[in-house]
C-alpha cells in the first residue's frame, strides 16, 4: 500500500490574520507598510507570517498599484560578454523585489532601440534599463514621459531619467600612461568604430596621454577597428601589411586585444617580450588569456547593479542616490619594459 502525501496549501492573507488575532485588512496594511497600528499587533502579524510562511503575492500586490511588476532591459549585443555581466548585476538587483525582467536587443540601432522601448512600453513595464545604445538624450527624455529610465553611457538627470556615464577619456588616458611609463612611445592604437562615442572618448583619452609625454601622433599608427574580434586581428593584418613599427598596443576594448593578440601568436610575435598589450573592459575572460590581459577595468557587474537600484527609486517615487565606481588599470602579464 503506498502512501500517498499531500504538500499543505500554501498560506493566506485570512489565515495570518487569524493566527494574529487581526482582521485581514489590518495585515495587509502592515504588508504595504501604510498601517498605524501597535507595536504588540504588528509583532504578532510578523510573527503569524514568519510561522506560516507566508508569501505574499507580489504580482497581486502590484495590479492594486497599477504596476506590472516586471522592468524592460534593452542590451545592444544579447552574445556579449560586456553585456553579460551587466545584466548579471541587474538581476542581483532585482533579487527579492517581485520584479521580473524583459530582455530586448537593440544592435547598435537607434531605430531599433526606439522601436523596442516602444515595444516594452506597450508590455506596460514599470520602468526601463537602457544599457548603451544611440539613440539620443533627447529621445531617452521623450520616452520618460511614460515610463522612468535609466541609461548608461550618457549623463542625463531628471525626475524621471536618469543616466550614468564612464570616464572613457580618463580610462584611455590610464591604459597609454601605463605604456609610457614602461618606456614605450611607438603605441599601436585600435580603435573603435568613428561613430561611437565611446570609442571617440577613447581616442581621445590616447591622443592625451601621448601629447602629455611630448610623442608625436602618428595617424598611420591608428587603424579602426568595430569592437570586435575579428577586427583587432584585421586592424593588426593592416598595421604590419603597412610596415609600421611599434612597441606595444592600445585595443580600445577587451574583445579587440584578443583579435589583435591571435594575430600576434600566428605572426610568432611574444606578447609582452616583443610587444605590449593593453585593452579596455576586464571582461572575465581577459584574467585567463595567454598570457592574462592587462586592461582598463570598467565595473560591468555594479552598472547593472546600481542602475537597477537607481530604476526602483525612480518608481517608487524617491530620490536616487547612486555613483559608479571609477575606472581603474589592471596590470596583469601583456605589459612589460621596452627593451
Amino acid at each position: 500500500m503506498n502512501d500517498t502525501h499531500h504538500a499543505a496549501p500554501p498560506s493566506t492573507l485570512l489565515d495570518v490574520a487569524r493566527q494574529a488575532g487581526v482582521s485581514p485588512s489590518t495585515v495587509s496594511r502592515i504588508l504595504n507598510g501604510t498601517a498605524r497600528v501597535s507595536d504588540d499587533k504588528r509583532d504578532a502579524v510578523l510573527a503569524a507570517i514568519a510561522h506560516m510562511k507566508f508569501a505574499p503575492n507580489q504580482m497581486a500586490q502590484g495590479l492594486k498599484k497599477g504596476r506590472s511588476m516586471t522592468i524592460g532591459i534593452v542590451v545592444q549585443d544579447i552574445s556579449s560578454p560586456f553585456f553579460d555581466e551587466s545584466l548579471r548585476g541587474v538581476d542581483d538587483g532585482l533579487k527579492g523585489t517581485g520584479y521580473a525582467s524583459v530582455i530586448v536587443s537593440g544592435h547598435w540601432n537607434a531605430q531599433e532601440e526606439e522601436d523596442r522601448i516602444r515595444l516594452l512600453l506597450a508590455r506596460k513595464v514599470d520602468g526601463i534599463i537602457l544599457l548603451s545604445g544611440r539613440i539620443s538624450d533627447q529621445s531617452v527624455l521623450d520616452f520618460s514621459q511614460q515610463r522612468p529610465i535609466v541609461s548608461t553611457g550618457r549623463q542625463i538627470a531628471t525626475h524621471n531619467a536618469i543616466g550614468f556615464k564612464m570616464d572613457n577619456e580618463y580610462g584611455a588616458y590610464l591604459a597609454v600612461r601605463h605604456l609610457i611609463e614602461l618606456g614605450h612611445r611607438r603605441i599601436a592604437f585600435v580603435a573603435g568604430p568613428s561613430n561611437n562615442s565611446d570609442a571617440a572618448e577613447r581616442l581621445t583619452g590616447y591622443e592625451k596621454a601621448l601629447r602629455e609625454a611630448d610623442i608625436a601622433l602618428d595617424p598611420k599608427l591608428m587603424a579602426e577597428g568595430d569592437f570586435h574580434e575579428a577586427s583587432g586581428m584585421l586592424a593588426m593584418n593592416h598595421l604590419f601589411d603597412t610596415q609600421q613599427q611599434f612597441t606595444a598596443v592600445f585595443a580600445a576594448n577587451d574583445l579587440s586585444a584578443y583579435g589583435v593578440r591571435l594575430c600576434l601568436y600566428r605572426k610568432g610575435i611574444r606578447v609582452p617580450d616583443d610587444i605590449s598589450l593593453v585593452g579596455f573592459d576586464d571582461l572575465p575572460g581577459s584574467s585567463y588569456t595567454t598570457p592574462p590581459l592587462t586592461t582598463i577595468r570598467q565595473p560591468l557587474y555594479d552598472i547593472g547593479r546600481i542602475a537597477t537600484e537607481a530604476l526602483l527609486a525612480l518608481i517608487n517615487g524617491e530620490a536616487v542616490q547612486a555613483a559608479i565606481p571609477p575606472l581603474e588599470l589592471v596590470v596583469r602579464e601583456t605589459t612589460r619594459r621596452v627593451r
